[in-house]
């Protein structure tokens, strides 16, 4: 670690359970993000800030004006720009030594599971059952924590997968992929712009607990936060026996 490095990361040098070791497994560390958009901007911004050494961020989409509301990697010069171009412009802005690799695409079949496999860490910042579905299903094949995350209205949720443990379970143990439930969008909903801001926050901080190997990361539990009052509630998740994605694949 440079001279320039250890003032920039000074605040996290000085973290016992982190210090100099443990931000040296962030600058080493290689995390895809799926989504650019309201929870996939502070992931991605703290992700950078923190040092990680490699983030892949994946979207398809383009900016529009009523993005802007809550997705904070964007800004009004990058009107109609890919987001997930903007968003690496973004994190390049605050720590130009962090390497940003953009996959202007909705990542699925080969390509996602490639992704997947090149990571350490997956952070799940889409907004539609399919994606999360197809994520979970390559993190367990891959054998990749993947960190969750969802924000709408005025209600949040924020989990840990993990597939190295096997007591954990995965995305499909507690969503099931069958049926698929009726699809809620920001468009016809709403979301209160701060809710997105604390739940991509949390995420990016159970990613990078994974990613340096502290603290107690959030596996087999589903937090829950009503913004209206601003309440956690937490639930323990168990490992379905019968679950058509990790159980099928002998975990």
């Amino acid at each position: 670690m440079n001279d320039e490095q250890l003032l920039r990361y000074s605040r996290h040098l000085l973290l016992d359970e982190l210090g100099v070791e443990g931000q040296a497994r962030l600058m080493a560390a290689r995390v895809l993000v799926i989504g650019a958009g309201g929870l996939g901007s502070p992931v991605l911004l703290y992700l950078g800030t923190a040092g990680v050494g490699r983030i892949t961020v994946a979207d398809d989409d383009l900016v529009d004006l009523t993005n802007l509301q809550r997705q904070i990697a964007h800004a009004m010069d990058r009107l109609g720009q890919p987001k997930a171009e903007s968003a690496a412009r973004a994190v390049a802005a605050l720590n130009p030594e962090v390497e940003v690799v953009v996959r202007r695409a909705r990542l699925a079949g080969a390509a996602l599971a490639a992704e997947v496999a090149a990571a350490d860490v997956v952070v799940d910042c889409s907004d539609n059952f399919a994606t999360r579905q197809a994520v979970n299903a390559a993190c367990v094949a891959q054998g990749v924590p993947l960190v969750s995350g969802a924000a709408i209205g005025f209600d949040g949720q924020l989990a840990v997968f993990d597939p190295r443990r096997p007591d954990a379970p995965c995305y499909a143990c507690v969503f099931p992929p069958e049926p698929p439930p009726e699809e809620v969008r920001c468009a016809t909903m709403g979301v209160f712009a701060p809710l997105v801001g604390i739940v991509g926050a949390a995420q990016a901080a159970e990613a990078l607990k994974l990613a340096a190997g502290i603290g107690e990361p959030l596996a087999g539990r589903l937090a829950m936060l009503d913004a209206r009052r601003m309440a956690w509630t937490e639930i323990r998740m168990a490992r379905d026996p019968d679950c058509p994605v990790c159980a099928a694949r002998g975990r």
